[in-house]
Parts: C-alpha cells; sequence; structure tokens
C-alpha cells in the first residue's frame, strides 16, 4: 500500500440521497430553535425549555422563582434538548425537519467518536401531560435513565434516515409520542426525587420533635444521625427559615400545648421552658411573646379561661 493521506470515505448513494432530501428543508432556525452546544447540554441529561411566544417570560420567572409558582402563562411548544448518537453521515450544519406545531432539530457533534445534540419541539396542547405538571422540569437539567437515552437516541436516529420515505402526517404524532415518553420518565425520576427530600425532611423533623427537650440541639447533632452533610440537612429546609427556624417554632408549638393543658396548669413557665429546651425563662418568655404575640403567663391565662 502506497503512503500518503487517507482516501475520504465516500458516503453511501442511498444516505446521500436521503439526507440531501432532508436538508431541503434544512434553514435558519429562529433565536428560541436554536440546538445549544454539547458544552450547554451534559451527556445523560435533558434539558426542557418553553417555546413560543410566551417562552421569555416563562424563562425570566424560572430564574426570578424557580419552582415556577406564580407563572400563569402556558408557552404554545414544549422543546426538549438531549444529547444523542446520531448517525455518521448527517450533514456538518445538521438536519431540521417541520410537521406544523412539531419539529425536530439534530446537530452532530463537533468531533468524531462526540454525541450529537436534538431539539424536539411539540405543541403542548398535544401532551397528555398538563403544562403544570411540567414546571418542575423546566430550564434546568434533569438526569435521565441510560436506557431512555438509548431508546431516545435510535428513535431519533431511525427516523433521520428514513423520514424523507415516510407519511408525514405520521411522524407528527411520533415524535409527540416520543416526547411524552421522555417527559414523563423524566417527570417520574424528578418526583421520585422530590419524594426522597421529603422523606429525609420528615425524618429530620421527627428527630428534631424527639430531642426538642435538650438545649444543645444543633444543625450538626440532626446531620449526624441522619447520616449526612450539614450542608444536604440545610438543604432539606431551605423553603423557610432553615434548620433553626423550625427548632425555634417546634419548641414554641410545644409549649403552646403544654401551656393550653390543664393536666399541666401547676407547672411553672420555667419548667415549661425546661421540657420544651430553651435555655432558660427569660430567652423562654422573649421568644413566646416575639412568635404568638403574647407572654407564655397571657397565653395560658386567656386558653384556660377560655
Amino acid at each position: 500500500m502506497q503512503g500518503g493521506a487517507a482516501q475520504p470515505r465516500r458516503v453511501p448513494a442511498n444516505l446521500e440521497r436521503r439526507f440531501a432530501a432532508l436538508s431541503a428543508v434544512l434553514g435558519s432556525p429562529a433565536a428560541d430553535e436554536t440546538v445549544p452546544g454539547e458544552d450547554e447540554v451534559a451527556a445523560g441529561y435533558l434539558v426542557v425549555r418553553a417555546s413560543g411566544a410566551s417562552a421569555a417570560r416563562i424563562a425570566i420567572d424560572a430564574l426570578r422563582q424557580p419552582s415556577l409558582a406564580r407563572t400563569k402563562a402556558e408557552p404554545d411548544q414544549i422543546q426538549l434538548v438531549m444529547r444523542a448518537s446520531l448517525p455518521r453521515y448527517l450533514p456538518s450544519a445538521g438536519v431540521s425537519l417541520e410537521f406544523g406545531e412539531c419539529a425536530l432539530r439534530a446537530q452532530p457533534g463537533d468531533r468524531a467518536g462526540r454525541h450529537g445534540t436534538v431539539l424536539l419541539t411539540v405543541a403542548t396542547s398535544k401532551l397528555s401531560i398538563s403544562f403544570g405538571e411540567l414546571r418542575p422540569l423546566l430550564f434546568r437539567p434533569v438526569p435521565v435513565e441510560r436506557q431512555l437515552q438509548t431508546l431516545f437516541a435510535a428513535a431519533v436516529a431511525h427516523l433521520l434516515v428514513v423520514a424523507d420515505s415516510l407519511d408525514q402526517h405520521g411522524i407528527r404524532p411520533y415524535l409527540t409520542g416520543l416526547a411524552e415518553l421522555v417527559l414523563r420518565s423524566a417527570l417520574r425520576t424528578e418526583l421520585n426525587r422530590a419524594d426522597a427530600i421529603a422523606t429525609r425532611r420528615r425524618d429530620a423533623v421527627e428527630y428534631i420533635k424527639e430531642n426538642l427537650a435538650d438545649p444543645a440541639l444543633s444543625a450538626d447533632r440532626i446531620a449526624d444521625a441522619l447520616f449526612i452533610s450539614r450542608r444536604r440537612l440545610y438543604q432539606l429546609f431551605d423553603d423557610g427559615d432553615g434548620v433553626s427556624g423550625r427548632i425555634r417554632q417546634l419548641r414554641i408549638d410545644r409549649a403552646k400545648e403544654l401551656l393550653g393543658d390543664p393536666a399541666h396548669a401547676v407547672k411553672g413557665i420555667g419548667e415549661i421552658s425546661r421540657q420544651c429546651g430553651f435555655a432558660n425563662a427569660a430567652h423562654f418568655s422573649r421568644t413566646f411573646r416575639k412568635v404568638v404575640g403574647e407572654t407564655p403567663r397571657d397565653y395560658r391565662d386567656r386558653v384556660l379561661k377560655g
């Protein structure tokens, strides 16, 4: 074999014709249809974006409040962005397929061996999942199980190769169904994660209740008891006053129970403060008045006489 530069590999004629047909519909995508680069979408993750007239507003609201609880607008379309193994002969400029409210855009990797990126756009109204259910997935990377990644990549790759020979009206429900499968699976994963957080939070609250009488109760001690880091513990209570705030509120709640129970009417304020984990009666009275709006003694008199 003579030396010299390696000859470029020729694209098979049948695939060349197929991608030529697909590339005929490739144009300059709109700003919100641009496929993110590989650095923007990590392998193994899904990014769900809003598309359409209300997308900008929803994106801004998502940054201000991740839960999107105040957002009322529903986007015209939902976009799914995921890394995928694409056909080797995909044009370097990518391929775009348009089917009205449904679209598929595929961009190959920047070098050999790298996965490409797929942008799948579907009409929100065509999904059986409500937009409210999809809110937890918007505008942030969501982990996708490997089996689902493989299925998605294979479905997209096969469609790109044979799309010009398929009924165009049949492709639309196919892509919508693929999007729904991915979204439902990702949502299930996210709900399981949320449930795990809720379970951890309940365990932490239960431990706090069991140890309220101990003035030395602290975040470090709670974290050690649950076998989690202090940082992880604070993440469980990032929706309110934090760990110390939750301890304080539970102590006040316990104090109100004791103060309002006739069986404990003979107990002094100092004794009740100790049972609730306060360092001394003065600190208890100040904290109770700040939270409840009246002193422990006034609260007891009002409740027991009522």
